[in-house]
């Protein structure tokens, strides 16, 4: 009796452009969702939109698109790199399953190996220098003060609406990675800018686009008396880049203050659950690589073992 295969139904792939869309309104999560479009907008702009999806088929469609990944990201960090390659690595999976594409057109590309950088928490001297420079606007003072005091993640602070705030008790309620309610803390610098920020705003997002959306987005991310958005987090690194740049380093990235808050807080004797409960980390695996001694301070930890500079 002659063998029965089970076949799968014949499905016609679409063109890049469309199957790129159909893959992104799979994505539950915005951040994610705006992560992945950069790298598939970037291919589907190479190669064409209306590029048939089997065109990245084969022994030539793997080295196409490898010449293009590579010349493309090729000098990013690796973290940018690998990034990229997740999403398009995620876009080929779920193509597959829908029967799109039988091979892996990312075959020839291999994710990096990310080098530890020990340097990247900013000195306290570097920090104060940023936040009372009188260039920055009150948005953004007010932004980078809180990120540093609170050494909350820039996306943290973002989502904050002003009901969320407790002016009084310096503190606020905030969603962390992963889902979970917390709370942020700040000090007095902070506490001294916000009620300049609000100006007797009782509503709304915290942090607010400089004039009034011009798409339509959810109610929530819009203030209900000037129509102005939420403050994106592209925007925000695009201000603390231009911010740091001239600076010595710089530029810096948003994330450097939060990396530099809790390395001042280890180094002023913060203990563990402290820590955990400033950064809203779970794990002391996942907090280990914020909490290292600055530069810095291991200078004036030698310098006071130091038996010369004792005797002076």
């Amino acid at each position: 009796m002659a063998n029965v295969h089970r076949l799968h139904p014949v499905t016609i792939a679409p063109v890049l452009g469309a199957a790129a869309a159909a893959f992104l309104e799979t994505i539950a999560v915005a951040n994610t969702a705006k992560a992945y479009a950069i790298a598939l907008r970037a291919l589907a702009a190479e190669l064409g939109e209306q590029t048939p999806l089997t065109d990245l088929e084969g022994e030539a469609g793997a080295d196409r698109v490898a010449a293009w990944f590579t010349g493309r990201w090729g000098g990013a960090a690796a973290a940018t790199f690998n990034a990229r390659l997740d999403a398009l690595g995620s876009a080929c999976a779920w193509w597959r399953d829908q029967h799109w594409l039988t091979g892996d057109p990312l075959r020839r590309i291999r994710r990096r190996a990310r080098t530890p950088d020990r340097t990247r928490a900013l000195s306290r001297a570097e920090v104060e220098q940023l936040l009372t420079s009188p260039r920055l606007a009150l948005r953004e003072r007010t932004l980078f003060r809180l990120l540093y005091e609170s050494a909350a993640r820039a996306q943290e602070a973002l989502a904050l609406d002003v009901v969320d705030l407790d002016l009084r008790n310096r503190r606020a309620r905030v969603r962390r990675k992963g889902g979970a309610v917390d709370v942020i803390v700040w000090r007095t610098a902070t506490a001294r800018l916000l009620p300049r920020l609000l100006d007797g705003c009782r509503t709304g997002p915290l942090f607010l686009t400089g004039r009034r959306a011009r798409v339509e987005l959810p109610p929530g991310d819009l203030d209900p008396a000037t129509g102005q958005a939420r403050l994106s987090y592209r925007r925000a690194a695009e201000l603390f880049e231009t911010a740091t740049t001239g600076l010595p380093g710089g530029p810096w990235t948003l994330h450097q203050l939060r990396h530099s808050a809790l390395t001042h807080a280890a180094e002023d004797g913060a203990n563990t659950s402290t820590l955990l409960a400033y950064s809203g980390h779970t794990s002391v695996a996942s907090l280990a690589r914020y909490a290292r001694v600055s530069p810095e301070a291991l200078a004036r930890w030698q310098e006071g073992r130091d038996p010369s500079s004792r005797r002076h």
